[in-house]
């Protein structure tokens, strides 16, 4: 009698606190102190160059900011904007691909130009006002022919009507495009203004060569 009494009183002693065990340590209903209210979670950690403030109830939040970002200063009253090429200025535009590219000068500079074409050599008109002498190369006659000095009229043979003795520089010694159907031909130091059809000789430049 005296032991079932025993484990009586035990077993009411134990059954509290195993029925709290089971329930998570909190007490039972109606009893004991409430627990404190669940303090709020910490902020998260801000990156490293950046710090973040904490958003007010309601209010939008504030995103933290990036390393090493930062944002453009507008320029200041009086202060030259870059130019391109530096340092914050517009960057410099390659030339597009198939566009004209600059050409180098070539060597020696221009070279003498031919006049535009004029008003051709008029036959008989002999020396134009801006006729000049030119050095030429040295003339080779044809076999059994030497220098004789032409005049309007005669016929010049047939063996001269070739371009070894055409000459088509007219123009740098001043002297005006034959006719439709002529031909500067040189004969020795002398320019001939020649038919080609006829083989006649219409106009002669003595001394043109020297």
């Amino acid at each position: 009698m005296k032991k079932a009494v025993l484990y009586l009183s035990i077993a009411l002693i134990v059954a509290p606190d195993i029925a709290i065990a089971q329930q998570g340590g909190r007490p039972p209903s109606g009893g004991g102190a409430r627990p404190s209210p669940s303090t709020r979670p910490a902020p998260a950690p801000s990156r490293p160059g950046g710090s973040v403030q904490p958003s007010r109830p309601g209010g939008p939040s504030t995103q933290p900011s990036r390393p090493g970002a930062s944002r453009p200063q507008p320029p200041r009253p009086g202060q030259p904007s870059p130019g391109p090429g530096q340092p914050g200025g517009p960057a410099v535009q390659p030339p597009r691909p198939g566009g004209p590219s600059p050409q180098p000068p070539r060597p020696g500079g221009p070279g003498v130009q031919p006049p535009r074409p004029g008003q051709p050599h008029r036959p008989g008109a002999g020396r134009p006002p801006n006729f000049r002498p030119i050095p030429g190369p040295a003339f080779r006659y044809p076999h059994g022919y030497r220098y004789r000095r032409w005049t309007v009229g005669l016929f010049l043979p047939a063996i001269f009507f070739s371009t070894a003795y055409y000459y088509d520089d007219y123009w740098r010694m001043g002297l005006g495009a034959p006719p439709y159907g002529y031909r500067w031909i040189r004969y020795g130091p002398d320019m001939l203004l020649v038919d080609v059809r006829s083989r006649r000789v219409v106009d002669v430049v003595y001394g043109a060569f020297y």
